[in-house]
């Protein structure tokens, strides 16, 4: 039975890679990428029953925080409810994305900002050497770049510091971080394919 996974798990990949060299292979392709995706669906329908059952078992239990729990399944349930009514298309729809979604996403980066200020903190009293400051100063260069400023327009900052540290710094510092994940997502799937790694539980 390992040998058949392993086989199963090899064999698909490679078809999948051929197929995009070789055009007599394309239509194998086309068909188990959407078995992929088919997949794929299955698995995010039960990740949401398992999100769903395990904040259930701390409402029961009455645990810690379970308050919390709570106003996820009821607004879990709610979305989809409403989504199914209205559709995704719907304008209340986009003004349920807009008044939810798009304030928490803001929040989530406010807080990765504080976070980034509060490590350099930590590693400037554990570390104090030269990469240190550098990464104190991008730091703050980066939330004076991304922040608004209170006090209006500054010449220079406005027009040309403010730019060049979004456009240049930051877009290079996304695409480094896109280019690692390439990486690795290529050395991952290459050693699946060989067999080095069996993420479907084979030893």
């Amino acid at each position: 039975m390992q040998i058949v996974a392993l086989v199963l798990a090899v064999g698909t990949g490679m078809l999948i890679l051929v197929g995009y060299f070789v055009p007599a292979f394309a239509p194998v392709q086309s068909v188990l990428l959407r078995w992929a995706i088919i997949l794929s669906g299955a698995a995010a329908v039960l990740g949401v029953f398992n999100l769903v059952l395990v904040h259930a078992n701390k409402i029961s239990a009455r645990e810690k925080g379970s308050g919390y729990s709570g106003v996820l399944i009821i607004g879990l349930f709610a979305t989809f409810v409403f989504g199914l009514a209205i559709g995704p298309s719907h304008p209340g729809m986009r003004l349920l994305i807009s008044a939810v979604v798009i304030p928490v996403e803001s929040t989530l980066m406010a807080l990765l900002a504080v976070t980034l200020l509060y490590a350099s903190v930590r590693l400037l009293r554990r570390r104090g050497n030269a990469m240190t400051w550098v990464f104190i100063g991008t730091t703050v260069l980066m939330l004076v770049a991304s922040a608004t400023l209170p006090f209006g327009e500054i010449g220079a900052l406005t027009n040309f510091l403010h730019p060049w540290l979004q456009h240049v710094l930051a877009m290079g510092g996304a695409r480094g971080i896109l280019i690692g994940m390439a990486l690795g997502t290529l050395t991952t799937g290459l050693r699946v394919l060989v067999g080095a790694d069996r993420p479907y539980g084979v030893k």
